[in-house]
């Protein structure tokens, strides 16, 4: 009982500081769209979500590992806890939509184009999503929850936030290839 009670106040806190209006945009905006797309659009409508949300994706994750990642590089620990105070919050509910979304679309588009799950360049495809995947909500996602936590601690430690967010800002980067891999796979189904 007392872990329900500690989890949902965690809960309720990234939800505040994460600014409410914020998520609603962020998660109803990708998965609305999805919907729309997968129940009465046309094919361009679902190759437009699966395309905007895959870049979305790939760009903030490039942007952490290319560019944040070596601007936290350069700054003290306690700036980095400050910064991962107001960035974490965000990401623990920008990024696995974009992500589940840009996947879903994508594997439905598969289908509808008739592209054949096993054929190589498809399956290599599915195998970097599932790398992604797994390294998103196994790794990325766990430790901003872990930062969060920290954070919302009467004695926060900042080297372990400070270290988990570096961590998450190399993963971020190196999600940022694989995403880079994948659409050069992508332009090879669609054009090679």
């Amino acid at each position: 009982m007392q872990d329900t009670v500690a989890r949902n106040g965690v809960i309720s806190s990234i939800i505040q500081a994460a600014n409410p209006v914020f998520i609603i945009i962020a998660v109803f905006l990708p998965i609305g769209a999805l919907i729309f797309a997968l129940n009465f659009g046309s094919l361009k409508v679902l190759n437009y979500v699966h395309i905007l949300t895959g870049v979305l994706w790939t760009g903030i994750d490039l942007f952490m590992g290319l560019v944040l990642g070596p601007v936290l590089g350069g700054m003290e620990p306690q700036g980095r806890a400050d910064l991962f105070r107001r960035l974490i919050p965000r990401m623990t509910f920008l990024m696995p939509v974009l992500a589940a979304v840009a996947i879903t679309s994508g594997l439905e588009m598969a289908q509808r184009l008739g592209w054949s799950l096993t054929s190589p360049w498809v399956l290599t495809a599915l195998i970097i999503a599932g790398l992604l995947t797994l390294q998103g909500f196994g790794l990325l996602l766990p430790n901003e929850i872990r930062i969060f936590k920290q954070l919302l601690s009467d004695t926060p430690d900042i080297d372990r936030i400070s270290r988990l967010g570096m961590m998450n800002a190399k993963l971020a980067g190196l999600q940022g290839v694989f995403q880079l891999a994948i659409l050069a796979v992508m332009v090879i189904i669609r054009f090679g």
